[in-house]
C-alpha cells in the first residue's frame, strides 16, 4: 500500500489561495488533482448571489474537477471563527438560512459531503444551551444532507489553535455524531477524522484510527509540527493512511495543508503525479 493507494483531494481553502477562488480548481487540475474540497468559500454570506455560485460551479466543471467536501457556513475561517451552529443568536440564524444553499450547491455539483463545524463556546452562555441549539442545527443539516443523498461530517479540531472549540478529541466529535443520528433516525451523520488535530491533541492515531474508522466519513491530513505536506514534520501519515484502509475506510482523504514559502503547485512533490487524479 502506501500513499499512491488513497483517493486524495486538495482543499482549496488552504492550498492555493495565492489565487482568486475561481482560479483555484483550473491549478489544482494543473497539478494533477481532479477532487477537490472546500471551506464555505463566502464568510461574509450565508446566502451569495446565484451568480456568485454558478461561477464557482462553472470553473468547477471547466476545469474537470469533482467538489467531494464542502462546509456549510462556519463564520469568519480562517479567521476567529470555528463554525455557527451553536451560536445563539444571528450567527445561528445566518447558519439555518445557509443550509437550504449549501445543500443545493452541492447537489448542484454532485458533492456528497457537508461539514458542520460546531462553534466556539460564547462567554455567558452556559455550554448546555449551546450544546442544545447545536443540536437542532445539526438535525436541520442532517436532513438536508440526506435530501440530496449526502452525508453530514461532524469535525473535532484541536485545542491548542481552537482553545473555544469544545470537540477537541475524536471520542467528543463521535458523541456528537451519535447524538445527531440519534435525532434524526437517518444515520447520515459521521465523523470527520483530522490526524492532524488529533494528533495536535495528542491522542494515539492508530487507536483512533482502530476505534472509529467505521464511523468516518472523511479524513483530513497535514504534517505535525507545521501543518505542512506529508514529510516535513514527524507523522508517519503514510502508515497511518495504510491502517485506515486496513480498518476499512475506502474514502477520499483531503489534503488540507499549508504549502509553506512556495506556490502551492509545489507542495506535491510528495505524491507522484499518477496518484494525484480521483478514482
Amino acid at each position: 500500500m502506501g500513499f499512491s493507494d488513497q483517493r486524495f483531494d486538495v482543499n482549496l481553502s488552504i492550498l492555493f489561495t495565492e489565487l482568486p477562488l475561481l482560479e483555484r480548481p483550473a491549478a489544482a487540475a494543473a497539478a494533477g488533482f481532479t477532487a477537490v474540497e472546500l471551506w464555505w468559500p463566502w464568510i461574509e454570506t450565508p446566502t451569495p448571489a446565484q451568480t456568485e455560485l454558478d461561477a464557482l460551479k462553472k470553473a468547477l466543471d471547466d476545469a474537470g474537477t469533482q467538489l467531494v467536501g464542502l462546509n456549510f457556513y462556519a463564520g469568519r475561517l480562517p479567521g476567529p471563527d470555528r463554525g455557527a451552529l451553536s451560536l445563539p443568536g444571528e450567527e445561528s440564524d445566518r447558519f439555518r438560512a445557509n443550509i437550504d444553499v449549501a445543500a443545493d450547491f452541492a447537489a448542484s455539483v454532485g458533492c456528497k459531503a457537508l461539514n458542520a463545524l460546531y462553534g466556539n463556546r460564547v462567554e455567558g452562555v452556559a455550554p448546555a444551551v449551546q450544546d442544545e441549539l447545536a443540536l437542532e442545527n445539526l438535525v436541520l443539516a442532517a436532513r438536508a444532507a440526506h435530501r440530496i443523498g449526502a452525508t453530514l461530517l461532524i469535525e473535532t479540531l484541536n485545542g491548542t489553535e481552537s482553545p473555544l472549540y469544545p470537540l477537541v478529541s475524536a471520542p467528543a466529535g463521535v458523541e456528537v455524531v451519535d447524538r445527531v443520528n440519534e435525532a434524526t433516525g437517518l444515520g447520515n451523520a459521521t465523523f470527520l477524522l483530522d490526524l492532524y488535530h488529533l494528533s495536535m491533541n495528542g491522542e494515539d492515531l492508530s487507536q483512533v484510527i482502530k476505534t472509529y474508522a467505521a464511523r468516518t466519513g472523511h479524513v483530513q491530513i497535514a504534517d505535525n509540527p507545521g501543518r505542512g505536506a506529508p514529510g516535513t514534520g514527524s507523522l508517519p501519515l503514510e502508515r497511518l493512511l495504510d491502517e485506515l484502509t486496513e480498518a476499512g475506510y475506502a474514502g477520499r482523504v483531503g489534503l488540507e495543508y499549508k504549502p509553506g514559502d512556495r506556490p502551492s503547485a509545489e507542495a506535491f512533490d510528495w505524491l507522484p503525479v499518477e496518484a494525484r487524479p480521483a478514482r
